[in-house]
C-alpha cells in the first residue's frame, strides 16, 4: 500500500520569523551574506565562497552572459542555460570570463544600410543610446560609426534614413586600441569631454565600449565575485544526456561550475553523470544536482558525490508539473526536511553539502524564510527575468513594459533534456509556460534592495551572518487569518482611489 504522509506540505507564505534580541551591533551595515557554493570539509574552506547567497536559475530567458556579469559584480552566481548548442553555451561562458570589468561589448548594433526605424526599434527593445555601426553590423565587426540621440531628430528625419546618412561616422571619432588599460581609457574620456570610448584593435574591429558612467560605477561593485585570475565567477547548466562531449567544452571555456538541470534528481542519470565527471576530472570539477524534495533524495546525491543538492519540484512560478503530473512538494516543508538531513550528513560524514532553494520565491521576505530554514542560497527564474540584463525581450503592453518569461519545459523552450526519463529524444508535453513578468530595470538596483530586506530582517532576529540565523532564528505556522492580517487592510489605500478633479 501507497505510503501516506498526513502532515500538509507547506509554502514559504506559511511560516513567519519571531523577532530575537537585537543588540546595538544589529545592524544591516554589519551584516555578512557570505555563503558556500559548493561542499568542503569540516575545518577547512570551500571552493567557492559567494558574497551574497543568490543565483540565477538554468533558463534560456534568464542567466544569458549579460546577466552572468552582472550578478556576480554584486557577488552571486548566475548559471548559464544549458539548452542550447554546446558551442553556443561554451562562447557564453567565454565572454563572461574574458569580460574586461569596464569595458562592454556592444549589446546594439547594426549594419550601415540600415535605417532610422532600425535604430527605433532597436532603442525601444533595448532601452541603449548608443548604437555601433560596423561592416557587418556585428558586435565584432569594423566599426564605422555610432549613432547616439545626438545624431538624429524624429520630426525632421525620414523612417528610411540610412544610418550611415546620419551617424557619426568613424573619422570624427575618438578610439583607443585593444591594449589600453581601464585607466588610460578613462582619462581619454575624461580629456576630451565625450561620453563613450570604443576600443579597436589593429584591424579596425569593435571590441569594446568604455562608458564615462561606467567608471563610477565600477566603484560600487564592492561585492564582485572574481576568481584566482580576477575574471568573475561563472557557472554552467548541463544535462544528463551529452554530458561526456558538454563538459569538457564548458571546462574549457572557463566554467567555475556546473549544474545538472532537471526537474527530477533522484534517479540513475545523475549519477551516471556525476560518475562520469569524477571519473575523468576528480574533485577538480564542481557540480551542483537535483531537483529533490526529500531526505533520501538528497542523501542519494550526496552519496553520488554532488557539490552542492537543489530543492524543489513544482513550485516555481512558471512551472506547471504539479498540475501536469501530480508530483511535488511544498517548497517550505520539502527545503526544512532536506536542510535537516543535509545537517545529519555533515555530523556523520564531516562534510557539508550546500543546499539550494530552487522555487517558491514570490516575496522578497521569502528569501530570508527559505535562508533561516537552512538554505545556504537560492536560485531564482522570475526574479531576474525581469531585469535589463537578461536575454529576454522587453515588450509594451498596454502602455506598461514587461519582459518575455518562460519555462524550460514550454513549448517555447523545448528543453526535453531537463525532463529526460531516459526515452525518446522530445518533450511529450508541458511543464512549464510561456508569459510576461513585470519589467524592473537594472539588476543592481532591485537586488540591493531585495538583500537591504534580509539584512534588516536578520538584525530582527539577533544575527549577523546565513549560519548564525539557521542557528537562532525561531519560526511559526501562521493562519490563513493571519496571512489576510499580515497585508494592508480595512483602509481604503490612496493609490487606489479615483483622481480627485
Amino acid at each position: 500500500m501507497a505510503r501516506f504522509i498526513d502532515e500538509p506540505s507547506r509554502t514559504f507564505n506559511e511560516y513567519l520569523l519571531i523577532p530575537g534580541y537585537s543588540s546595538a551591533e544589529c545592524i544591516p551595515a554589519n551584516v555578512s551574506l557570505k555563503t558556500p557554493l559548493v561542499k568542503y570539509k569540516k575545518g577547512e574552506e570551500p571552493a567557492i565562497t559567494m558574497n551574497i547567497p543568490l543565483v540565477s536559475a538554468i533558463m534560456q530567458s534568464v542567466s544569458g552572459d549579460r546577466l552572468a556579469v552582472a550578478l556576480a559584480r554584486e557577488g552571486g552566481v548566475s548559471f548559464i542555460y544549458g539548452s542550447q548548442s554546446i558551442e553556443d553555451e561554451a562562447a557564453m561562458i567565454r565572454r563572461v570570463k574574458t569580460y574586461k570589468a569596464g569595458f562592454v561589448r556592444s549589446d546594439s548594433n547594426l549594419a550601415p544600410d540600415a535605417t532610422l526605424a532600425d535604430v527605433l526599434d532597436l532603442v525601444a527593445e533595448t532601452g541603449h543610446g548608443t548604437i555601433a555601426v560596423t561592416e557587418d553590423g556585428t558586435a565584432e565587426g569594423k566599426l564605422l560609426g555610432i549613432v547616439t540621440s545626438r545624431d538624429y531628430r524624429i520630426s525632421r528625419m525620414a523612417p528610411d534614413l540610412k544610418v550611415c546618412e546620419f551617424m557619426t561616422p568613424l573619422e570624427k571619432l575618438i578610439t583607443a586600441p585593444e591594449e589600453t588599460t581601464l585607466k588610460e581609457a578613462n582619462d581619454i574620456i575624461w580629456d576630451n569631454k565625450i561620453n563613450q570610448l570604443p576600443i579597436v584593435d589593429k584591424d579596425g574591429k569593435l571590441c569594446y565600449f568604455v562608458f564615462r558612467k561606467d567608471y563610477i560605477a565600477h566603484k560600487q561593485y564592492p561585492d564582485e565575485l572574481l576568481d584566482a585570475n580576477k575574471r568573475y565567477v561563472v557557472g554552467a547548466g548541463i544535462n544528463t544526456r551529452d554530458y561526456q562531449e558538454r563538459v569538457p567544452a564548458l571546462i574549457e571555456a572557463g566554467a567555475d561550475v556546473l549544474c545538472i538541470d532537471s526537474s527530477e534528481g533522484y534517479t540513475d542519470w545523475q549519477k551516471f553523470t556525476i560518475q562520469w565527471i569524477r571519473e575523468q576530472y576528480g574533485d577538480t570539477v564542481k557540480v551542483g544536482a537535483g531537483n529533490v524534495v526529500s531526505a533520501e533524495g538528497f542523501r542519494f546525491l550526496a552519496d553520488c558525490g554532488a557539490d552542492f543538492v537543489k530543492v524543489g519540484i513544482g513550485g516555481g512560478s512558471i512551472c506547471i508539473t504539479r498540475e501536469t503530473k501530480g508530483i511535488g512538494r511544498g517548497q517550505a516543508t520539502a527545503l526544512i526536511e532536506v536542510c535537516q538531513e543535509r545537517d545529519r550528513y555533515f555530523e556523520e560524514t564531516g562534510v557539508y553539502i550546500p543546499v539550494c532553494s530552487d522555487g517558491g520565491i514570490v516575496y522578497d521576505h521569502h528569501m530570508t524564510l527559505a535562508l533561516a530554514m537552512g538554505a545556504d542560497f537560492i536560485m531564482l527564474g522570475r526574479y531576474f527575468a525581469r531585469f535589463d540584463e537578461s536575454p529576454s525581450n522587453r515588450v509594451m503592453i498596454n502602455g506598461t513594459f514587461y519582459k518575455e518569461y518562460w519555462g524550460e519545459g514550454s513549448a517555447r523552450a523545448r528543453n526535453w533534456q531537463r525532463y529526460d526519463l531516459g526515452g525518446d529524444k522530445k518533450l511529450s508535453f508541458e511543464e512549464g509556460v510561456d508569459s510576461y513578468v513585470p519589467y524592473a530595470g537594472a539588476l543592481k538596483e532591485n537586488v540591493a534592495l531585495s538583500l537591504n530586506k534580509v539584512k534588516s530582517t536578520m538584525c530582527n532576529c539577533g544575527v549577523l551572518s546565513i549560519p548564525e540565523l539557521q542557528e537562532k532564528a525561531i519560526l511559526t505556522l501562521v493562519s490563513s487569518t493571519s496571512i489576510v492580517e499580515g497585508g494592508a487592510h480595512d483602509v481604503i489605500q490612496k493609490d487606489a482611489t479615483p483622481a480627485i478633479k
